[in-house]
């Protein structure tokens, strides 16, 4: 089972550099995978809804409006990531700081990446994903090598590559929505 240290020590393996016990260790090693780990940890996340990371919600409509452009805003929840997709409304939506703005007047229910902090609950490539992002990250504090750094962005590349193809197909097709633009062509 993963912990955020297996994670960091993923990356530290990844550009030859020595493994800690905890995030916490006294060394080099330990204070750049502390530093770096969360906040790359989320840029993974962001940049791509992960089917291991998505979750629901239901926002209730705040009781003051925003000032101009739209009539309602909804605060998003303390761990969304990104925002994927927005339910019953065919109005447009907006994010904001940390609101959703809209011309919807009731509750809406949304998609989210979501911030999972236990590894444990990340599909296998997602976590090797975080690893490899996480070695280009640490790659020029601790090697010093731009040889070793180009390497960690190929391989950082290539599997992010391969995981987004991975998790895009754990899902039944969208359906293709036709309009009268294109049904009148015909």
């Amino acid at each position: 089972m993963p912990s955020a240290t297996d994670i960091c020590n993923r990356a530290l393996s990844r550009v030859g550099e020595a493994r800690i016990t905890s995030l916490t260790d006294d060394s080099k090693q330990a204070r750049a995978c502390s530093s770096a780990y969360a906040h790359i940890r989320d840029e993974v996340f962001r940049a791509h809804p992960w089917n291991s990371v998505i979750t629901r919600a239901k926002l209730a409509k705040l009781a003051d409006a925003p000032p101009f452009g739209y009539d309602a805003h909804y605060q998003l929840p303390a761990d969304c990531l990104r925002v994927v997709e927005v339910y019953n409304t065919s109005l447009p939506w907006v994010i904001e700081g940390r609101k959703l703005l809209s011309d919807e007047g009731s509750p809406v229910s949304m998609r989210y990446v979501r911030r999972e902090e236990d590894p444990n609950q990340w599909d296998s490539l997602l976590q090797s994903t975080v690893a490899a992002r996480l070695a280009m990250e640490l790659c020029e504090e601790l090697t010093q090598s731009n040889t070793k750094r180009q390497i960690a962005t190929q391989e950082y590349q290539g599997l992010m590559s391969l995981a987004r193809k991975a998790d895009g197909q754990e899902s039944s097709p969208m359906p293709f929505e036709e309009d009268s633009w294109i049904n009148a062509r015909y």
